[in-house]
């Protein structure tokens, strides 16, 4: 979620520049370690969300609808404008870096996926979940990777990749206006911009508090940090997130956080992986509303996988994620065993009713 604030902030500036001519002091557009001092868009935008979350899950809900209709709007104008201006000599060599440099950049863009992992954390919340939750996993996955395929294509195919990395605050933008002389193109797809990433920081933060929710009901963590208000959100458990991520945003580089949310990401795909195939073998009794088909080659590929692109990253962030993992195992120690309601064999009832019974 910091990760995509920061980005948010880059578009902001881009945007304010465009419009008034003038940009915002790099002191309070940049983190530490990028000329700056403080990320103040980035943490504006994620205390914004914040506040939505506590407000109200339906009212939430409605605003994030209007942001993905605004969003895919303006990526349709992208992709058909910009492919009336394409330059096909910018695709040669087409792979300058060849398949290494594809897994790189793999590894460096997999906190992309936490969307599609944020779907499954609103499975209380549906009313048909059997039958919402695969539709929208799969129907979304599909969809956005049509979308990345094609933005990626028109704006490589618009402005090099050298220069599009010279712009990497906002480059779409740059894309159409750079590449392809649409200047009024170039606001629009940053106007676009920061309503696409407004939406994916509400996603984000949502999927977030929703397992933290989970853990408290559980046993996992204490339940005093699940308090809910009239409109039955958990305002505390949101407002921490919240106030823990604008302040990564605020003070760490982009690059640093983009590593640590990936190292985290695909380390938890991998847990997913093993965890499919250790159930199946030592609970196959359990009801399965959702069945992972040609189960264990498709967990095993895909933990190989995810193994893979953490080769990808750095050592720096391997100790760092190294150091988190050894907080929560602390944590899990300290409190998460003794008090796991599912290791005292407790019947855990996911429902609403039974959460707010849980957690009396």
């Amino acid at each position: 979620m910091a990760v995509v604030a920061v980005g948010w902030g880059g578009y902001v500036n881009t945007l304010i520049g465009d419009v008034f001519g003038a940009t915002l002091p790099d002191a309070i557009a940049s983190p530490p370690g990028e000329g700056g001092v403080v990320n103040v868009p980035a943490v504006f935008l994620v205390l914004l969300i914040t506040g939505v979350l506590i407000v109200g899950v339906r009212e939430s809900a409605r605003f994030n609808s209007v942001m993905v209709v605004i969003k895919l709007a303006v990526l349709a104008f992208f992709i058909v404008l910009g492919f009336t201006a394409i330059k096909s000599h910018n695709y040669s060599p087409f792979a300058p870096n060849g398949f290494s440099g594809v897994a790189d950049a793999a590894a460096l863009i997999f906190f992309a996926y936490i969307g599609f992992d944020a779907v499954s954390t609103s499975g209380e919340e549906a009313r048909r979940p059997k039958r919402d939750l695969p539709l929208a996993i799969i129907g979304s996955l599909v969809i956005a990777t049509l979308i990345y395929i094609l933005v990626a294509v028109v704006a490589s195919g618009l402005l090099p990749a050298p220069d599009l990395a010279k712009n990497a605050d906002a480059p779409l933008a740059a894309a159409l206006q750079q590449g392809g002389g649409f200047s009024f193109g170039a606001d629009l797809v940053a106007v676009g911009a920061l309503v696409a990433i407004t939406s994916v920081v509400l996603t984000i933060l949502y999927g977030q508090t929703r397992i933290t929710f989970a853990m408290c009901r559980d046993g996992l963590l204490p339940q005093g940090l699940a308090r809910l208000t009239r409109r039955r959100t958990p305002w505390l458990i949101t407002l921490i997130f919240g106030l823990l991520a604008a302040g990564f945003a605020a003070f760490i580089p982009l690059t640093e956080l983009a590593e640590l949310v990936n190292i985290g990401t695909l380390f938890a795909f991998i847990l997913v992986n093993i965890g499919v195939i250790w159930l199946r073998r030592t609970r196959p009794e359990l009801e399965r509303p959702f069945r992972v088909p040609f189960v264990p080659v498709f967990p095993i590929i895909g933990a190989l996988l995810c193994i893979y692109l953490m080769t990808k990253l750095s050592g720096a962030t391997w100790w760092r994620f190294g150091i988190w993992l050894v907080i929560g195992l602390v944590i899990y120690a300290i409190y998460g065993f003794r008090h796991s309601r599912l290791r005292r064999g407790d019947v855990i009832d996911p429902s609403p009713e039974g959460s707010a019974r849980a957690l009396r």
